[in-house]
């Protein structure tokens, strides 16, 4: 793979910039990385080269003239098909949604283009961004770059595979229940959930809805930090988030004297498979040769499973039961589902839930006053077979629902935390596996030196995927070109 493909997201803008290289040479760098690595992992689903060329051409026109630049100038990136996109279609990966073509950008796909980034496409998600496996009756299933055979997560699966392969160094997720930790677990990058709020949801029925995040995949720290200096910041529906864009300067990468508690099964006997603890064991020696104090401890989760299960019931109902009741026999059954149980719930499953969310930030906060950190798996299975839609056997626990297998994820979001997924090295077999690292709530900048101090040590995300050396000159049979 050429030079360019290698770069950082801060390197690679700095270049631009600089007029070392530019905006032009670096797009068609990432359309070749395309053309040449798709085909294995089907990721991108949805290209808009044509007008990405022309925006490339400002850019280098902007540089020409001297004029001042946003903080991703020249950036080129495919973004997750959950946010909406104007004038390029927006599928959410489903068969319902196939022809929409917005005419307004989501929020936060406004402030990538505003902070210079070049849309040039979107990348697969699982059916309205449901289950954390990334497959749709449209555009088929997206793989693993690490062992193309396997998922490469989800939701933000699509994403994940994109940075692994070397396509771009920055990608834009969202996650309600582990979807962008998960697949950066499964494909060795990092993935950022922030504190609520911090980059804005925007929504006409939901707008308050706190359990899914916009954040952002990258393989470093320094270029997570850059994403959130283009995205972080209040909207016009303000919540408690006081954090802004320039919070977000370059990592200080910071471990010594940090006080950090970490629980293999979360005080609850989760079931995790055993070579996933194996390998984050070995690694619990990074943070102490790192100056971090550890002990093994965790936050009283006890109550985050109830919190979850209804909160997102709800907020599937509320943003999705329209589309259900209209064309339910088209969409997927886990969505259906999940939008019959918010259908159902009651009062006084809500009045229930509210006080379970009410005990739960009483023990978050009971962890934060002893510890400085909560370290634990991000997820408890390894990459699984990509045919499969979810796994039944979670280290011989069967699992009776889409989202049992997630729980290590979607304990944390319960809770509400700023959480970063951090690459934690591989089994023998070379599948990665990944940890997850929570800070109390707005301590997204602080979480942010941490991590930056356990890569300084333990740079897993800098070990391409075999597929980078091995590409595939057929042109990518799932690439759709559609715009407006």
């Amino acid at each position: 793979m050429n030079e360019i493909q290698q770069l950082s997201a801060v390197q690679l803008t700095d270049k631009i910039r600089r007029r070392e290289l530019s905006a032009r040479e670096a797009l068609a760098s990432h359309i070749q990385a395309i053309e040449d690595y798709n085909d294995s992992v089907n990721a991108v689903v949805i290209t808009d080269f044509d007008t990405a060329f022309e925006r490339a051409a400002e850019a280098d026109e902007q540089t020409a003239r001297g004029e001042r630049t946003g903080v991703l100038h020249g950036l080129p990136m495919t973004h997750k098909d959950t946010f909406n996109t104007a004038g390029l279609r927006s599928t959410q990966g489903s068969v319902v949604l196939k022809d929409n073509v917005p005419e307004h950008d989501d929020l936060q796909i406004a402030r990538l283009a505003a902070a210079g980034a070049i849309r040039t496409g979107k990348s697969n998600v699982p059916e309205f961004g449901a289950g954390s496996h990334t497959f749709n009756d449209l555009f088929g299933t997206t793989t693993n770059p690490y062992a193309p055979d396997r998922s490469a997560g989800g939701s933000s699966g699509g994403v994940a595979a994109v940075v692994a392969a070397r396509i771009q160094p920055l990608g834009d997720g969202s996650d309600m229940g582990g979807s962008l930790r998960i697949p950066a677990s499964f494909c060795n990058v990092i993935g950022f959930r922030p504190s609520y709020g911090v980059i804005p949801m925007e929504s006409a029925a939901n707008a308050y809805s706190w359990l899914g995040r916009s954040g952002p995949m990258a393989r470093t720290v320094d270029d997570i930090a850059l994403f959130m200096r283009a995205s972080a910041g209040t909207a016009k529906l303000r919540t408690a988030n006081t954090l802004r864009g320039s919070d977000f300067g370059t990592p200080v990468p910071n471990l010594k004297g940090v006080r950090i508690g970490y629980s293999f099964d979360f005080g609850l006997g989760l079931p995790i498979e055993p070579e996933i603890i194996q390998v984050l064991r070995q690694n619990l020696a990074v943070f102490e040769a790192a100056g971090a104090i550890l002990e093994e401890a965790t936050i009283d989760f006890s109550d985050a499973d109830e919190v979850f299960g209804n909160v997102r019931a709800f907020d599937f109902a509320t943003g999705l039961g329209d589309l259900v009741r209209a064309h339910g026999e088209v969409i997927k059954p886990e969505v259906r589902w999940n939008v019959q149980k918010g259908w159902d719930l009651d009062g006084a499953a809500m009045m229930s839930t509210m006080a379970a969310r009410t005990r739960l930030e009483r023990a978050v906060q009971h962890f934060f006053s002893r510890y400085d950190m909560f370290l634990s798996p991000a997820a408890q299975v390894l990459p699984f077979d990509a045919s499969m839609r979810w796994p039944k056997d979670i280290a011989g626990t069967t699992a009776e629902t889409y989202l049992d297998w997630m729980r290590s994820a979607c304990l944390l979001s319960a809770a509400s935390l700023p959480v970063i997924a951090m690459p934690a090295g591989f089994t023998q077999a070379g599948l990665p596996v990944g940890w997850q690292l929570a800070a109390n709530h707005y301590q997204d900048v602080q979480l942010l030196d941490w991590a930056a101090g356990f890569e300084e040590h333990a740079p897993f995300a800098a070990t391409p995927p075999r597929l980078i050396t091995q590409p595939h000159k057929a042109s990518p049979q799932r690439i759709h070109t559609v715009s407006a």
